[in-house]
């Protein structure tokens, strides 16, 4: 039965799973903090590459205090044996006596065996506590685990007229350093930063997270069905440093790929789908199945009216500039074929705020 304090040392459990986002795919980003008399004794969340889990990292901090302690876990405790013991038994061996979880883990590998093996242990278990909260935290690995693909955020940088660049092809910059400071952040809360092909040519884009000091960066995925990109990019003088991938069609010249494989990226193949064009729901799933749960899409154009029109985008993420560039400026979508409002993708309002001048507006499913 919960308690008046139990969704206080939720709340902070949920805090320290966040810390892992974007580091520890295909694990779930798990936060856990074990609790006695109104004490903390031991906080953890998954650690980069998703190990240890966070219930082993707070345990060993408690240590012998463990015992007769509470235990608040933002998601099932895992119960099967991997590269690493069942954090189920690590609490029974601890002596917990009572643990709070905020939802089952749906991996099949879990679903529920973690909860009825804490129970069979004797220990009281309390479930459901900020578990709208923990759905959010955990979006990209429940999306993978139930949908097989990676959630996907759509970020769109315009003018408050919906443009991207001007009639002559000038965009930089739109918006100002507070909200390019925040597309950084974003970068580093997501496994995998998305462009097309005709992104990564015009811009030659390097999609890396700067001036946060963070170790692990994000996978950089282009999509780029011939594999047409240029010889001398940014992203293959760095493909070694921070990984590259590129999905590309059956009809990619050998060429193309053994220059990129001789220059450490990796390469996934997927079929085409209407008009020639990769089939962005089979993407969705290798990336997936590569094992990305959480993608943070940056554009161009075609690609993001795409993914809108394929219902593959879970958050729209829109960030205003207070000027305007009119008709002739390039916009933000391309064609999508809507001919009736009933047709058009909506979405509900999460958080709007200001990034100094310019204005992020959130929206979800």
């Amino acid at each position: 039965m919960a308690t008046g304090d139990d969704a206080r040392w939720m709340r902070l459990a949920l805090g320290l799973g966040a810390r892992g986002l974007g580091r520890v795919w295909p694990n779930p980003a798990v936060g856990c903090v074990i609790v006695k008399a109104g004490r903390v004794l031991g906080r953890g969340w998954t650690q980069p590459g998703g190990r240890p889990h966070a219930e082993t990292v707070a345990l060993a901090q408690a240590g012998a205090a463990a015992r007769g302690a509470t235990a608040y876990v933002s998601l099932e405790p895992c119960n099967h044996h991997g590269l690493t013991p069942p954090c189920s038994d690590a609490l029974v061996a601890a002596g917990v006596a009572r643990v709070v979880v905020a939802m089952t883990d749906p991996d099949p590998r879990v679903a529920g065996g973690g909860l009825a093996r804490l129970r069979a242990a004797g220990l009281e278990v309390v479930t459901g506590v900020c578990a709208d909260e923990a759905a959010a935290l955990h979006r990209g690995f429940l999306t993978r685990i139930l949908r097989g693909r990676p959630m996907l955020t759509l970020k769109l940088a315009t003018s408050s007229d919906g443009r991207i660049a001007t009639a002559t092809g000038q965009s930089q910059w739109i918006t100002g350093p507070q909200a390019r400071r925040w597309v950084h952040g974003a970068r580093a809360r997501h496994d995998a930063v998305l462009v097309g092909a005709g992104t990564a040519r015009a811009d030659d884009p390097s999609l890396t997270v700067r001036d946060l000091g963070i170790r692990q960066q994000p996978v950089r995925v282009v999509l780029s069905r011939r594999l047409d990109l240029p010889a001398d990019s940014a992203l293959m003088r760095t493909a070694r440093e921070v990984p590259v991938w590129l999905c590309h069609g059956p009809e990619a010249p050998e060429a193309a790929r053994a220059a990129w494989d001789a220059a450490g990226a990796r390469r996934i193949e997927v079929p085409a789908g209407a008009g020639g064009q990769l089939d962005l729901g089979e993407v969705m799933q290798a990336l997936g199945a590569a094992g990305l749960t959480r993608v943070f899409c940056e554009g161009g154009g075609m690609l993001a009216a795409g993914l809108l029109s394929a219902d593959l985008v879970d958050e729209l993420a829109v960030v205003s500039a207070g000027m305007v560039l009119g008709a002739e400026g390039t916009p933000a979508l391309g064609a999508m074929g809507i001919a009736a409002l009933a047709e058009a993708p909506r979405f509900g309002l999460r958080e709007v705020r200001a990034l100094g001048g310019d204005v992020l507006a959130i929206w979800g499913r």
